[in-house]
Formats: structure tokens, sequence, C-alpha cells
């Protein structure tokens, strides 16, 4: 079809090309001013935001429209990125202007702002014809509410405001769209495993899962279910009388030292890898200390097994002091200059998101199939004190440090550790497109 003859923008959008699943049709086809798309992971949300977004710039030409993400990262990671590529298979001519962060759709004449939704109070004053949020579940409610302020163009003849989403727990998403829904709101939830296009490209998605997730969080993200989570203990699935045993050191395996760049106190642990299951065999804690001091106590306590070590924690240890020199530089010279030795670094380039570590280090102390594959030692008592005392926020999923300022420091660092060793590999997106 030669698409410069196309007079009806509505019909340019029926020709692009898309698989839709069930919950995907309900969705667009739902003429609600406000709806939502809630489901699991791999639910196809991602493209059913970004057709939706290309349906309204086609039933709105000429105006403009806003898509927007929790932060930047996430806007051009998660968001932006499947939106070009939809826009580029459907061969729908476009222009972006990076600086001004502004798509302009050649066919229907509109324009697409993609914002950053942290600072919200930056929306005022942008009057929308449609606006759609990627991950609402981690966006503020404000935010939110600038949006339904903003959707005011009175030259736009289908005023829109949607979004899509995981489930996290009974936050502000829930009340607003699921309790307390008015007659503008209304949202689709997707069902488990319904994307059978994932799952013909990707047949053991959810047996991985099953694997990094511990039951809770599998229930929440996998299934789609909303549970709670918030102001509860972080660490839900401990039990000493499982998780505590001796370990002792397997000369023959590599020695992991996993560190949280906290100063007071400096937190390290010392652990192995035994097939998959990880075992803590101790922890380091000094009050007011310095990277190089806590390279001299690992040392000393270690000399014997320096040639086979390998270093894990922060990423923001990468970030250098006012000396010149990052921590993780600190710790090579370290070694370099003692004992003319270069240790193995597995350090992230971006940190995980807390909920994402933290889930991993539940799944390791029981994972959804009920296997435990975290083991302490007793005399870690710091990390089991994080373990049974570390607790939520009341009504969040953030982990209260204000509480105990030495809680969570010790877990941290073996988060960061079990992350690199331990996390499902990534699934290339374009094998999950929906085409």
């Amino acid at each position: 079809m030669d698409r410069s003859t196309v007079k009806d923008p509505i019909i340019a959008y029926r020709d692009i090309p898309y698989k839709r699943l069930e919950s995907q049709q309900k969705f667009h086809d739902s003429e609600s001013r406000f709806k939502g798309f809630s489901g699991p992971i791999g639910s196809g949300k991602s493209q059913a935001l970004v057709q939706q977004a290309i349906k309204l710039c086609m039933k709105n030409p000429g105006r403009t429209g806003l898509l927007g993400a929790p932060t930047f990262q996430m806007l051009r990671d998660a968001t932006q990125k499947p939106l070009f590529e939809t826009l580029e298979q459907a061969g729908l001519c476009f222009s972006f202007n990076k600086s001004e962060g502004a798509v302009q759709l050649q066919e229907s004449r509109s324009t697409i702002l993609l914002r950053s939704l942290d600072e919200y109070e930056h929306l005022r004053g942008t009057n929308l014809a449609w606006f759609g949020v990627d991950e609402l579940s981690y966006t503020h409610e404000a935010a939110w509410l600038r949006l339904e302020g903003r959707l005011r163009d009175r030259r736009a003849p289908h005023l829109c405001g949607f979004a899509a989403w995981t489930p996290k727990g009974f936050d502000w998403v829930y009340r607003r769209f699921i309790q307390d829904q008015s007659g503008s709101y209304e949202v689709i939830r997707a069902k488990p495993f319904e994307n059978t296009h994932l799952l013909e490209a990707v047949p053991d998605f959810y047996e991985r899962l099953r694997k990094t997730y511990d039951p809770l969080f599998f229930e929440q993200e996998v299934l789609g279910e909303y549970i709670n989570q918030s102001g509860g203990k972080v660490y839900r699935n401990f039990l000493r009388s499982t998780h505590l045993r001796p370990c002792e050191i397997d000369a023959g395996k590599p020695l992991l030292w996993a560190l949280d760049f906290n100063v007071n106190p400096m937190c390290s642990i010392i652990a192995q890898i035994d097939g998959g299951k990880a075992l803590v065999l101790n922890e380091i804690e000094l009050a007011d200390a310095t990277t190089e001091q806590a390279c001299e106590e690992f040392s000393g306590l270690y000399k014997q097994y320096l040639r086979n070590i390998r270093i894990y924690g922060d990423a923001s240890g990468s970030n250098s002091h006012s000396t010149g020199s990052s921590d993780y530089e600190i710790i090579q010279k370290f070694f370099k200059s003692r004992f003319g030795l270069t240790p193995v670094q597995r350090v992230p380039q971006k940190n995980p998101l807390i909920r994402d570590r933290v889930s991993l280090l539940n799944a390791k102390l029981l994972n959804m199939d009920g296997e435990t594959n975290l083991f302490v030692d007793p005399k870690c008592k710091g990390l089991i004190a994080d373990f049974e005392e570390l607790s939520y926020k009341e009504g969040s999923m953030i982990p209260d440090k204000e509480k105990d300022s030495k809680r969570s420091h010790l877990s941290d660092a073996l988060g960061y550790l079990l992350w690199q060793e331990f996390r499902s590999a990534p699934i290339e997106p374009e094998k999950v497109r929906i085409f």
C-alpha cells in the first residue's frame, strides 16, 4: 500500500501489523477517558502502550500527546526504544528532536513529547490531546494528576489518558483504577501466561523466573496479582533454623568479596558459590574506615587465598573521589602494589532496582520451587540482624534505613554479589515484539 496516498490517518493506523493478544485488544477497544493495562511481566504492556500512543496520534491529527515514564533511564530504555522500533517496523515516517524530547509523525502531523515524570512540576502549562505513562506503579500520583489537568486540548477529537503497569501492592494505582474507579476509569488486566508470542520465542521464560523469584514476588510479577508487600520484613524468607550453618572455605573455589561503600560502618561480606548455592563465610564491619583500610582487613584475614578472589559491590564505587580515584581503583592499586595481583571485578555499570535485588536475595533464601540456595555462617551476626530486623517503611516498598543506621549495608553487599552471579539472563527485546 502506498502510504503517501492515504487521506484518513486512522486508516494508516489500521495498516500497522500488530498481532493483538486478547487483553491488548480489550485495552485498545476501551473508550474510557482514563484507562489502564495491568499485567504481569511479559504480558505485552509496553507494546500495548506504544500502539495506543500511535493510535491516538492518528485519531488526533496535528495535535500533541505525551509519553512518560517514572525516570529518564526508564523512558529511554523501556518506552522510547519500543516506540521507535514500532514506528520503523510499521513504515511510519517520523523525526526526533532530541534536545526537545519531541517526536514528529509525518502522516498525522502529530507530536509526541517524551518526558520523565520524576520532576512532575515541569508538566504544568502543556495542553495535551492524550498522554500515556509506562510503569505507572513506579510513578508519583502527583505526576498523574498533573497530566490529568493537562488533558484539555479543545481541538482534539479524542481525549484520553492511559497507562501500563505491573501490580505493586495496594498502592494509589490500585485505589484509583481498581478499588475506587469511577465511570471515567477502566482497567484491563492481562492474564498470566497469555502471551503466546513470548512463549514461542522463549519457551523457558517463566521457568527461569521460578528459580530467581520467591513465592510472593512470583505471585505479583508473574501472576499479576495485587498483594501487600509493604510495611513488613524485607527479607521475609529468612529462618535461623534453615539458613544458618557453619561454612568453611573451599581452597579450590574463588573467594568472593562484596562491599558496600558506607563510611560508618564500612561493610563487606565474604562468600563462595557451590553449584547454585551461595555460602556466606564471614563479614567485615569497620567503623569510620576507608576503602584501603577495608583492603588491609580483608587481606590480613585471607592472605593465602588472594590469588583467586573476585570483587563485587555497589556501582557507585566506580565514581571518583576528591583524590581522583574511585573505590574500585583504590582496591586494584592496593592488591597490585602489595601483592602484585589484579583481582577480577564483577561490578555492574548501574545498580539493579532495589526491589529486584531484594527479590533475588529472597529467592535464594526460598524460591518458587521451595528450594533453599543461601546459607550463612552463624558468626555473621550483622548480616543475620539485617535479615531479621530490616523492614520496609510503612506503606511502601522502600527499606527503612533510618530506624537503625547500621542495618542494610551487609545485606546490600550480598545482594550486589547475588545479582551479578544469579540474575536471569535478559531477554532480547526484539524476540518478544508482537508483529
